[in-house]
């Protein structure tokens, strides 16, 4: 769904912004950071950056200017990230720059179980969603005329983005290509066929650009 193109890119950069500060707080006081405590932190700040573009859209209807708007704020969430890293110790530094990149490399099993359980919920509830899914890729004016709760699609949207960004790190390319990827593989824009293809593909490419980022240039790994 195009629509979601901004919102993807400042969902991702904000969660990015939060944890990083999180991190550099905690790591300064010698506080490890829980597995709940870096998904709580994602996921504030990707309700803040989907707050910025959602007041943004009330504002600008074309769709053009509201793409470049989500890129303006991912790019403002970023430019914040480095400015608060240049100011991290440099062991803060070192766990910033591996987590930026995007890995898979810093995942534990009680990391695996945690998002097991949110994505598993995730996936139920746009199921359970997948009509008013439908109305949204209609549009936003419409998906309200139809009674559709916007706000529910934006957290369930935003939980699941930042438990990615909160273990992997921001892999923004996956949510703005892997659905578009699906749509036009499978020929169809219908929501019950495209979440689950969209849940599989992104898993695919994932572990393929992960494969790839190990292995070309063993032992140094690249971000993903």
């Amino acid at each position: 769904n195009p629509i979601a193109g901004p919102y993807v890119l400042g969902i991702s950069s904000g969660a990015k912004l939060v944890v990083a500060i999180t991190m550099i707080a905690f790591l300064g006081k010698g506080i490890t950071l829980s597995s709940w405590g870096m998904v709580a932190a994602a996921f504030l700040g990707s309700l803040l950056a989907m707050g910025f573009v959602l007041l943004v859209s009330v504002r600008v209807h074309d769709m053009s200017m509201l793409v470049v708007c989500g890129v303006m704020i991912s790019y403002i969430c970023s430019a914040i990230t480095d400015f608060v890293v240049t100011f991290a110790d440099d062991s803060n530094i070192v766990n910033l720059h591996n987590w930026s990149l995007g890995s898979f490399s810093g995942m534990t099993w009680q990391s695996v179980r945690l998002m097991a359980v949110l994505v598993l919920l995730g996936v139920c509830v746009s199921f359970l969603l997948a009509k008013p899914i439908s109305a949204y890729q209609m549009g936003e004016a419409y998906a309200r005329n139809m009674g559709v709760r916007i706000g529910l699609l934006i957290l369930l949207s935003s939980i699941l983005s930042a438990c990615v960004t909160a273990f992997a790190g921001p892999i923004s390319f996956v949510g703005i290509a892997v659905p578009h990827l699906v749509k036009t593989l499978t020929k169809t824009a219908k929501p019950l066929l495209l979440i689950p293809g969209c849940f599989l593909g992104g898993a695919v490419i994932t572990l393929f650009c992960d494969g790839i980022a190990r292995t070309v240039f063993a032992p140094t790994e690249i971000s993903i």
